[in-house]
C-alpha cells in the first residue's frame, strides 16, 4: 500500500510540474524553441541529483501529449511548444492524416505541393487524397493557388495567410494578373509623379520660358501644392522644367506613401511592390530616374490643344505618315516634287 501511495504521488507531482512548466513556456512568443539549458534557466524543475532525468520526463509526457515538439537543431536536441487547440487538432486524427498534417504545418505560409507531400509522407496517393479530405472537412487546411504554378495543388493552414511568393502579392486576384488594379495604380502613380516632375503655369505656349533657380523652383512647388492640392497637370497651363540638380523629385519611400494615405488601392502597399511598379512605368517609356536613381519624374509629351499626343519631326512630315512611301522614288509616279499632300502641309 505504501509503495502504491508512493507511486500515485510521484505522478501528481509529475502532472504538476509538467502544468506548470508548459504554462512558463506558454508566456514566450508563438512558436518559441526550448533547448535543455533554456527549460532548466525557468526554474520550474527542482535542483536535485536527478535534475536533468526529470527535465526529460516532464518533457517526454508533454510531447506524448501533443503540447511540445521534438526538433533537432545544429546537432541539438530542442522543443517547439504547442498551442493547446493545435495539439486538440492532432488527438482527432489517425495516424496518416496526422503525418499528412504535421507536413502541411511543417510548410508554413509557402504552402506545399501534393506530390511532394507523396514523397516526403511515402503514403499511397489514395491515403494522402483520404486524410486531405478529412483535414479539409475539419477546416484545417486549404487549398491555394500559386502564381508561380498555376496547374500545382497547394494545400496550408486555414488560419494561414500564403506569402506574397505564392499569391504575387497586389497585383494577382486568384491566381490571375489583376489588370484593372495595374492600370488604376499605374495611371495614380503617373499623375502623382507629374505633380511634382513640372512647374505648371498658366501661360500662354508662346510665352518665354523663364529661367529659374533652386530656391524659386522649390517656393513655386511649395506654393502650387499648398493652393491647389491636386495633381496633374491644369487645364490650359503648361509644363516648365525644373532647373538642374533639382532634388525635390519623389522617391519610392513618399510615393508609397501617399499612395497609402489616399485609400485608393484598397490595400496597403510595400515600397518593393511600388518599386515593381515604378520599374514597369519606366520601361513602358512614362517614367525616368532622377536623382541617381532615387527620384522619377514623368517624361514630357507634346500635346495638341485636343490632348492628342503629337509624334516626333518625321512623323509631323507627309513622308512619316505616307500611305504610298515604299512606291515614292524620283522620277517615279510618286515623288517629292509632285507631292499633293507636301503642298498641303506647307500651307498648314
Amino acid at each position: 500500500m505504501a509503495s502504491s501511495s508512493s507511486g500515485s504521488g510521484l505522478n501528481e507531482s509529475l502532472t504538476e510540474l509538467t502544468a506548470t512548466l508548459y504554462a512558463r513556456c506558454a508566456q514566450q512568443p508563438p512558436g518559441a524553441q526550448f533547448d535543455q539549458r533554456a527549460l532548466l534557466a525557468l526554474n520550474v524543475v527542482p535542483k536535485c541529483k536527478d535534475q536533468d532525468q526529470l527535465l526529460f520526463e516532464c518533457m517526454q509526457k508533454l510531447t506524448n501529449e501533443g503540447l511540445f515538439k521534438l526538433l533537432t537543431k545544429d546537432g541539438r536536441v530542442i522543443w517547439r511548444i504547442v498551442r493547446k487547440s493545435d495539439a486538440a487538432k492532432y488527438k482527432t486524427l489517425n495516424d496518416e492524416e496526422r503525418l499528412v498534417f504535421s507536413y502541411i504545418e511543417a510548410a508554413a505560409r509557402e504552402g506545399i505541393w501534393t506530390k511532394t507531400l507523396k514523397m516526403r509522407t511515402n503514403l499511397h496517393q489514395t491515403l494522402i487524397n483520404r486524410a486531405l479530405k478529412v483535414l479539409e472537412a475539419k477546416t484545417y487546411i486549404k487549398p491555394i493557388k500559386s502564381v508561380k504554378w498555376p496547374a500545382r495543388k497547394y494545400y496550408m493552414l486555414a488560419s494561414l495567410q500564403p506569402s506574397e511568393d505564392v499569391t504575387g502579392g497586389p497585383w494577382f486576384t486568384d491566381g490571375m494578373l489583376d489588370e484593372e488594379f495595374i492600370h488604376q495604380m499605374s495611371a495614380w502613380a503617373e499623375k502623382y509623379i507629374r505633380g511634382r516632375s513640372w512647374v505648371h503655369s498658366s501661360s500662354k505656349l508662346g510665352d518665354k520660358k523663364a529661367k529659374m533657380t533652386q530656391a524659386q523652383a522649390e517656393d513655386a512647388r511649395a506654393q502650387e501644392l499648398e493652393s491647389k492640392r491636386h495633381l496633374g497637370k491644369p487645364k490650359g497651363g503648361i509644363m516648365l522644367p525644373l532647373p538642374p540638380g533639382y532634388k525635390g523629385y519623389p522617391t519610392v519611400p513618399e510615393i508609397t506613401k501617399e499612395l497609402n494615405a489616399s485609400g485608393i488601392s484598397g490595400v496597403l502597399m510595400k515600397e518593393s511592390e511600388m518599386q515593381t511598379l515604378l520599374d514597369v512605368l519606366c520601361y513602358d517609356g512614362r517614367l525616368m530616374k532622377v536623382m541617381e536613381g532615387q527620384g522619377y519624374k514623368t517624361v514630357r509629351q507634346s500635346m495638341t490643344d485636343e490632348g492628342v499626343i503629337t509624334g516626333n519631326g518625321l512623323t509631323e512630315t507627309p513622308c512619316g505618315r505616307c500611305p504610298v512611301f515604299n512606291l515614292c522614288e524620283e522620277g517615279g509616279p510618286v515623288n517629292a516634287r509632285n507631292c499633293e499632300y507636301f503642298q498641303a502641309w506647307l500651307e498648314n
